[in-house]
């Protein structure tokens, strides 16, 4: 009997403080079939900044998009091309695990992690900041060395050029789904530690790109920092999109208008919201005004496929596979330089 640990974690990037973008791609073979649904003997995926952006596995063996902008500007012919490339990998790869594993007993797993990152200046220029190739078998990182006889270091230049022109389609989606959808805008008010006071904030979600201003207005007044002011920064929203959030802490006897207005140049996008002055309630049991569901939680949100690599245990009894992360792949390689 099987149990199975699988963590579906994205590596997640704060677009607030970094300009940090990625192109990986993973190859995952299992030494032989093991029978659970969804988990194949060879898969592979293509991630920009950590969106799935195609996809393959040994019992379709197609690749196929998983982007909109990828269904309608890549050719068939570059989709073709992909798919005989994806089962020359899986060729290889299934020869490799036969020869490491002919001496071993039971289900292994080699992974294949590799790609580039590029760092983006303030102008938008791209510029390579690294390369990524490394194994995993059972959960241990091997050296590339050892697998240079059946795989091709990845090429930096084609990795750049590809980044380049995925990340171009996929803002260009993007931006026009901003204009076709306007960014949501809700201010409101939820109860501070001192009861006397409230915490009055301001959400914009839904929005890309990122050059976005947000302005709380006490009677018309911009508020700032020396005004207690403070400010989540531009965060992901799990459907690409972004969001932000201000919030300054007011007397609940204040009665001076409050507003908060959101630009956005690039999308052409003007709004101003004032506040109903709907207070929340002053006691442990009452319950502070909230939007629910509307914003989305950020830094942690799932992909579809699990982008992991399996550690083998055994027991007598039962034999369990932990899919590890992708997560802790990159913190394998201490990425902390990238700001990851």
């Amino acid at each position: 009997m099987f149990f199975i640990v699988i963590h579906y974690v994205l590596v997640a990037i704060n677009i607030a403080s970094s300009e940090i973008h990625s192109l990986l791609h993973t190859c995952t073979v299992f030494s032989e079939p093991v029978n659970l649904t969804g988990i194949h003997e060879f898969t592979a995926i293509g991630l920009l900044d950590n969106r799935m952006i195609y996809y393959y596995d040994s019992t379709e063996q197609k690749k196929i998009p998983k982007q909109k902008w990828m269904k309608e500007i890549l050719e068939q012919e570059y989709w073709d091309k992909g798919t005989e490339y994806e089962k020359g990998e899986e060729k290889r790869f299934e020869t490799l695990i036969r020869q490491w594993t002919s001496s071993l007993k039971g289900i292994h797993v080699l992974q294949w992690l590799y790609g580039c990152f590029a760092e983006e200046d303030k102008n938008g220029t791209l510029q390579f900041k690294r390369v990524l190739d490394m194994y995993n078998f059972d959960g241990n990182v091997i050296q590339a060395g050892t697998l240079l006889h059946v795989t091709v270091p990845y090429d930096m230049k084609e990795c750049m050029d590809m980044i380049k022109t995925f990340l171009n389609y996929s803002t260009s989606e993007l931006i026009n789904a901003s204009i076709t959808e306007p960014p949501e805008v809700f201010m409101f008010a939820t109860r501070a530690k001192e009861k006397t006071n409230i915490v009055l904030t301001c959400v914009a979600t839904g929005f890309y790109p990122k050059n976005i201003t947000m302005e709380i207005k006490r009677n018309g007044r911009v508020l700032t920092a020396d005004d207690g002011l403070l400010s989540t920064g531009v965060r992901p929203n799990d459907d690409d999109t972004l969001q932000r959030r201000d919030h300054v802490e007011i007397l609940r006897t204040d009665s001076a208008n409050y507003t908060c207005r959101i630009t956005h140049k690039i999308i052409s996008i003007y709004v101003e919201k004032t506040w109903d002055r709907q207070l929340p309630l002053n006691d442990d049991a009452g319950g502070a005004i909230t939007i629910g569901a509307v914003v989305v939680g950020v830094v942690l949100f799932v992909l579809v496929f699990v982008t992991g690599i399996v550690l083998l245990m055994r027991n007598r009894k039962h034999r369990m596979f932990h899919l590890i992360s992708l997560k802790t792949v990159l913190d394998q390689l201490a990425l902390d330089d990238l700001n990851l």
